[in-house]
């Protein structure tokens, strides 16, 4: 049994025996938010595991792809803070780290000298097509066994998902 799916079984045996002490447990609900931190959790190492020998993070990967997959290969600080769910002291690190690297560029807006503008380089461009190529086959392999059928509708589940948690953060912040 792998790692992931021996968590599960102890997740499931948990969630069954908080319900006898607590019989109004939302079994389901609660069941399927840990099963989608244990599977996030386990894309994420994943990934993570995919970047080490680039020396690149998470954050650092999505602030490239941002910038990577953005028409015009630039953006702005903030943009890039809300794409890779980062603050700013922490996208001043990750950018930091790719000017150092080649991989982008700082600068100034040409319309507004006090925007700050990221543009990837052309270096950046090659090492992203040369990153994601290798990363295709696990990205299969994950969903093995699920119908294109599958797949679109866990992705319309997941984007319901994420309106209904948008729903609720909007609520507390009010």
């Amino acid at each position: 049994m792998t790692r992931l799916a021996h968590r599960i079984d102890m997740l499931d045996e948990g969630v069954e025996r908080a319900r006898q002490i607590v019989p109004d447990l939302p079994v389901a609900e609660v069941t399927l938010a840990r099963l989608l931190l244990m599977v996030g959790g386990g894309l994420q190492e994943e990934l993570e595991r995919k970047l080490k020998p680039h020396k690149l993070g998470d954050s650092d990967f999505r602030t490239l792809i941002a910038l990577f997959s953005h028409p015009d290969g630039s953006s702005t600080p903030s943009e890039l803070c809300q794409f890779a769910a980062q603050g700013p002291t922490n996208m001043t690190r990750i950018t930091n780290a790719l000017v150092k690297r080649g991989l982008i560029t700082r600068g100034h807006s040409e319309a507004d000298r006090r925007q700050v503008v990221i543009r990837i380089t052309a270096d950046g461009r090659r090492f992203v097509r040369k990153l994601l190529p290798p990363m295709f086959p696990r990205a299969h392999a994950y969903f093995a066994g699920f119908s294109e059928a599958d797949k679109r509708h866990l992705g319309r589940l997941l984007r319901k998902l994420a309106a209904n948690l948008d729903h609720l953060d909007a609520d507390a912040q009010r």
